[in-house]
């Protein structure tokens, strides 16, 4: 069984003076960075898709409301949901925030067959949280998924053996896991246009195209995937922490860059602490105005997990890489090749390891003022050289993505 919560509802639910207008949750659009998360139905029948930019929500909806992304409050909302599985299921596994897969196989002898459970709980959710869930019922993840966004916003679609051919096969190949834009468009090169034509299709053509992730989205097209639904809060070990935004304004200079590569630095390396990682590889993503986009990464000499060293490498990877052709849109940081925080390397002669002891206990006294005054209650002298650049809290505000399915 796959399970979508909507975060428009509960948007919906929190603000009533909104009920029977369109509304997306995104970004900020005066501040011009940010997508649509989601929408919801009324926004959606305009036109209206997740991941559109702000701006283009509003050319297609001009009358649409957006309210900014309220992380703690899907968090809640999820946390709930989750009790309400648990009475059903304790094989739940999360993908991003608002979706789960429940293999309720051991309860349909107490609480009957699949759809009746998914009927009981999409019930409860509206009973007991008020808020809507799409439900896909089916005998592997693949097609529950597909069946969970096959109707929006309160719906249970069925797609079961006798089925899936009938209601699955003449959907778009790009509505399948993993297929995205990409891979749609080397499927069409061949001829496969829906999910039907690559259950049909030749593997070894397949492969040939698309290597291994061509033998996977075949198996997936024919319902053969039998990846069991992990135990609840069984997640895959993290690999990376990042954070990216686009800028209030284009980026023109070096101190520009600087404020807001530094910016993303406290957020990468307050994430790296709160997880008890540090990092030994710091990338750096970077797009002009012309959308050319391009990624760096830089493995460093000492594991870190401190905002100083991560802005410095940052900033020294992106003043290797850039030429100033054209002013910067945005950019991200990230720490990968993660280790916990009591990892144990040598240190070489010529590094400080009281100097590296002290900016350890400065980012952790920021921690806990900020998180007891509010995240611009300490402020780096930096940022007063541009107020509106800097008036971004990136930890707050990065997004959570998907646990991958391969995880």
């Amino acid at each position: 069984m796959g399970l979508v919560r909507d975060h428009a509802s509960i948007e919906h639910l929190h603000h009533p003076e909104l009920a029977g207008k369109p509304l997306a949750v995104g970004g900020d659009p005066e501040a011009r960075h940010g997508i649509v998360l989601t929408a919801d139905y009324i926004a959606k029948k305009r036109g209206v898709k997740t991941g559109m930019a702000l701006w283009q929500a509003k050319q297609v909806c001009p009358e649409i409301n957006f309210i900014s992304p309220r992380m703690d409050l899907y968090l809640r909302f999820s946390q709930m949901a989750h009790e309400i599985y648990a009475e059903y299921t304790d094989l739940q596994e999360a993908y991003g925030i608002d979706e789960s897969w429940l293999d309720v196989t051991d309860s349909v002898s107490l609480k009957g067959d699949g759809e009746k459970i998914a009927i009981e709980i999409s019930d409860r959710m509206k009973s007991e949280l008020g808020i809507t869930v799409s439900i896909g019922v089916s005998f592997n993840k693949i097609f529950a998924k597909l069946g969970s966004d096959y109707k929006k916003p309160d719906a249970i679609t069925t797609m079961y053996r006798d089925e899936y051919r009938q209601k699955a096969w003449p959907l778009p190949v790009s509505d399948l896991l993993y297929v995205g834009k990409s891979t749609a468009v080397k499927l069409q090169h061949l001829g496969v246009k829906t999910i039907g034509d690559l259950a049909t299709m030749d593997e070894k053509i397949l492969h040939g195209k698309l290597g291994k992730m061509g033998d996977v989205l075949w198996v997936f097209a024919n319902g053969y995937d039998v990846s069991p639904v992990k135990y609840e809060d069984a997640h895959a070990p993290i690999k990376s922490i990042g954070n990216s935004t686009t800028t209030p304004r284009d980026l023109v200079n070096d101190q520009d860059v600087k404020i807001v590569l530094t910016i993303l630095a406290e957020s990468v390396a307050a994430r790296l602490r709160e997880n008890g990682f540090k990092c030994r590889v710091v990338e750096i993503s970077v797009r002009d105005n012309g959308l050319f986009s391009f990624t760096k990464q830089k493995k460093i000499d000492h594991a870190t997990n401190v905002t100083r060293e991560i802005a410095e490498e940052s900033y020294r990877l992106f003043k290797e890489n850039y030429d100033w052709q054209k002013p910067i849109r945005s950019v991200g940081v990230r720490g990968a090749d993660l280790v916990n925080d009591n990892y144990w390397e040598q240190i070489d002669l010529f590094s400080s390891v009281e100097f590296r002891e002290k900016q350890m206990k400065v980012d952790e006294a920021v921690d806990m003022i900020r998180k007891r005054f509010g995240f611009y209650s300490v402020q780096r002298g930096l940022m007063y050289f541009d107020r509106a650049l800097s008036a971004v809290d990136a930890k707050a505000e990065h997004t959570v993505h998907p646990h991958g399915y391969f995880g």
